[in-house]
């Protein structure tokens, strides 16, 4: 099994993109009560974290059917490093309270493509 940096490198050498992002699936570890009550913070926390541009994405996920939502989230940080992402993670209210526990992974972004359609008179952005 390669290197992390193994990879990176023959990935480039291949001309995939190879580019590092960091990302988070966070679980409820407490009760919806609780979910709720940090939520305006949580909120908050990723607004700032989305001006300063660290924030990539974010957003909760459904279960396989994709038919319930699980309470389980998706958050994908931009940081230098792993330590980094670990610390804008924990500095997160739901996990910093213990509302929710993470598990923190880095995530090479190869190949994919992002569109995006703006419309300046209608003052909307469309992305597919």
């Amino acid at each position: 099994m390669p290197t992390w940096e193994e990879y990176k490198t023959a990935a480039k050498e291949r001309g995939s993109l190879a580019f590092e992002l960091y990302v988070v699936e966070s679980t409820p570890a407490k009760t919806p009560d609780d979910l709720k009550a940090n939520l305006p913070d949580h909120l908050a926390y990723q607004a700032k974290l989305e001006a300063k541009g660290r924030l990539f994405l974010a957003g909760p996920m459904s279960n396989p059917t994709g038919e319930q939502m699980l309470g389980t989230g998706l958050i994908v940080y931009r940081a230098s490093s792993m330590e980094d992402a670990r610390k804008i993670a924990e500095g997160d209210p739901m996990h910093s309270t213990g509302t929710r526990t993470f598990v923190l992974r880095k995530w090479m972004i190869n190949e994919g493509s992002l569109s995006l359609s703006l419309s300046l008179s209608q003052q909307t952005i469309k992305v597919s």
